[in-house]
Order: structure tokens, then C-alpha cells, then sequence
């Protein structure tokens, strides 16, 4: 079964609803959906029979989990939904992986008091339950923190009119060490036997140290053949203490000297907003489907042809931040900076503070299409 939830739901996701005729649950989100295309609803009470009978469960958005949380009773969806939501949860839950990693939490009214001084430096300063990079910022010294600090007190207020709690829940804070390495995305699933199988994995690049934003993902061929059998070993070795079973995961790490640290997991879904899509662009096939349906990737056949090629997904968001709300994206002019634009999918930045999704194929050894995206604050492209 599937919940489509506010605040964005892909054309290709919709388009796949109504081929397959896959349940979907009746809410707000989906209804408003069916008034223009022909997907099956669910009714709540059979969508709860549905899940408490074990059937597999996806979620366009992480905004269904305040839903599921009322309504299911199923523990092996609910208690990976609480391990892997809550960042202090699945660090002490998986601290037998990674025993010297250091992490502390504190209500959002604590951080004022604590003594910077005997805090250990770098490290990262995040909500504990969020979304998109919301909230995270990098500490390497006192101006980092009393930085972080003065835009937790201005935008705290904003990012619970943008998300739910069970979303973003800026009332609580987690601090962890700074991660080095080379920073990827997983989109993956455990099967019946709580058997990891990954189904796309994106390289997350930024411009710099400093930069926490969704830009920049990659994924190839190369990529996923390189990465895949390590990172499915590593989840396997994860779900030894999480025990998910039928359960699609977004998931988040660092890989440094063979080491897989992970940065957050995001349960019940795959890229958000659409992003798992990305799978569809470059390879042809959707990773919802396969999860729902138990299929695997043949990545030999997928890699037929696309020697040398990169598929990135990129989140634009980043916006200004003096924009009064009135401003036009020239969405047009942006496109034109890239060569072969696969996808773009525009967004109302003041309901998700993104411009749109972009979906791009680009040379792997010509750096300048990634290069000015990272970079780009985008103002060229407003018209007030």
C-alpha cells in the first residue's frame, strides 16, 4: 500500500499509481490527486487491516508517519519508524557499530546553556527528528555555534509551519561528530527475512566543507556497482539490531578508509520529494516499484550504454534569503545552464524552500554543469 502526503507528490509516481492499480490510502493528499487521474483509493479502515496484516507499506513523504504513528499497531513498522526516525534513538541503538562515536542530546532551550568549551570540535549541531538539511549546521568554533544558535532562535518557528514534529522536531537537538568522507545516498529495502537489498545509491557532492545543502547527487553505473555490495553488507549488519522486515529506507552515510558512518536514516520512503525518481531517469525503472513488488535491479543490464555518463538529482534549495515571496524563477533561463535536462519539476518555495527538483544527465569527466549548480545563489534567475 502507499500514502501520498503533502507536500509534493511526483507525476511519476502518479503516472506508475495509475497503471498498476496499487492501493493507495484515502486521505486529503490522494483525493485531491484522484480528482484528475485514476488511482485506487483505500479506505483508513482497510489501509489499517492492510498494514496490520504485514503488507508492504510506502510513504511519498514523511509527513505520513504522524498518521501511521495513530493508527498502526504493527511493530515491525512502527519500531523501525522510532529507531530510524530519531537521530538520538538510532545512535544509541547502533552504538555497538561505531562504540567510539561521539554524541550527546539536549532540548532546544538547553543549547544556551551548555559550555562550549567542553564540547569537542568539529562536530554537527542538528535536529533530532528532520528533513532536507533542515537545521544542520557545522561546528568548528565558537562563532560556528553562536552562529547556529541565532538562526535556530529566528527560524525554529518557520520550521514547524513548514513540517510537522513528526517531521522536523526542532524542540530537541542532537550533537554528533563531524563525519568525514565521502558522503552518499542509499535508497533500500529489507525484505521478508529483513535481508538488505539496495536499489539506487547517489553520491551526495557539495561546494565546500561548509555546505550542507541537497544540490548535488550523483548516480551512475560505476557508482552503484562500486558501492552497492559494500553498503548492502553494512545494512545488513545494521538491521541486526533494528530487525525491519518488508521496510524501505532512505539512508544517508559517509565512507571513509573502508569505514560507513551513518548520517541519518529515513524511514518508510526513498529520496524525498520525488528525488528516488532519479532511478527511473537514468536506468528505467522505479524504485517503489520494485520494492512493492520485491524485484532487484539487474545492474549489468541497466548499465548498457551509459559508459562514462552521471544522473543528478538536485533539490534547489539554497534560496536567497532576503526573497519577499513575490519573486518569479526564470525556470527557463536556468535550464538553458545544462546540457541535457532529463526532468525538471517546479516548486512553490514558500511551502517546501526549494525552487523545484532538476534531474539532469551530465559527462563524468566535465565538472562545470555540477560546478555552477553547487555554486549558484540563484538570484539571476529572480524577477521581482
Amino acid at each position: 500500500m502507499i500514502m501520498l502526503e503533502e507536500p509534493f507528490v511526483s507525476e511519476t509516481l502518479i503516472e506508475w499509481l495509475e497503471d498498476s492499480g496499487h492501493p493507495v490510502l484515502d486521505n486529503r493528499m490522494a483525493r485531491s490527486i484522484a480528482a484528475d487521474h485514476d488511482i485506487a483509493l483505500c479506505p483508513e479502515d482497510e489501509a489499517i487491516r492492510r498494514i496490520e496484516g504485514g503488507e508492504r507499506l510506502y510513504t511519498s513523504s514523511e509527513n505520513a508517519l504522524a498518521w501511521i504513528s495513530e493508527h498502526a499497531e504493527n511493530e515491525a513498522v512502527v519500531h523501525p519508524i522510532e529507531v530510524f526516525k530519531d537521530k538520538a534513538l538510532m545512535r544509541r541503538v547502533l552504538a555497538p557499530l561505531d562504540p567510539d562515536f561521539f554524541f550527546m542530546t539536549c532540548t532546544a532551550d538547553e543549547l544556551r546553556s551548555l559550555d562550549f568549551a567542553s564540547l569537542k570540535t568539529p562536530f554537527v549541531l542538528k535536529p533530532s527528528v528532520g528533513f532536507c538539511s533542515v537545521g544542520v549546521y557545522p561546528i568548528a568554533d565558537e562563532n560556528d555555534w553562536d552562529a547556529a544558535l541565532d538562526d535556530i532562535d529566528r527560524n525554529a518557528a518557520t520550521w514547524h509551519d513548514m513540517y510537522p514534529e513528526s517531521v522536523i522536531g526542532a524542540s530537541s537537538f542532537v550533537l554528533e561528530g563531524y563525519i568525514e568522507g565521502t558522503e552518499y545516498a542509499i535508497d533500500a529495502f529489507f525484505d521478508a527475512e529483513g535481508e538488505a537489498h539496495v536499489l539506487d545509491v547517489l553520491r551526495h557532492d557539495f561546494a565546500s566543507p561548509a555546505d550542507t545543502s541537497d544540490r548535488l547527487y550523483c548516480t551512475s553505473a560505476r557508482i552503484v556497482s562500486e558501492m552497492a555490495p559494500e553498503f548492502t553488507a553494512w545494512l545488513d549488519r545494521v538491521n541486526g539490531y533494528v530487525g525491519a522486515k518488508n521496510f524501505p529506507v532512505h539512508v544517508e552515510v559517509r565512507v571513509q578508509d573502508g569505514v560507513i558512518r551513518p548520517i541519518e536514516f529515513n524511514p518508510l520512503r526513498f529520496a524525498g520529494l520525488g528525488g528516488t525518481d532519479i532511478s527511473w531517469y537514468a536506468y528505467g525503472f522505479r524504485t517503489y516499484e520494485y520494492y512493492l513488488e520485491d524485484r532487484a535491479p539487474d545492474w549489468d543490464a541497466l548499465a548498457e550504454g551509459k559508459a562514462g555518463k552521471l544522473y543528478v538529482m538536485s533539490m534547489l534549495n539554497g534560496c536567497p534569503s532576503d526573497l519577499t515571496g513575490d519573486e518569479t524563477f526564470d525556470y527557463d533561463a536556468f535550464c538553458a545552464k545544462f546540457s541535457h535536462v532529463l526532468a525538471l519539476r517546479k516548486m512553490d518555495y514558500r511551502a517546501t524552500a526549494s525552487f523545484g527538483f532538476l534531474f539532469f544527465e551530465t559527462d563524468e569527466d566535465d565538472p562545470s554543469e555540477r560546478a555552477f549548480l553547487v555554486n549558484t545563489d540563484f538570484k539571476e534567475f529572480l524577477t521581482a
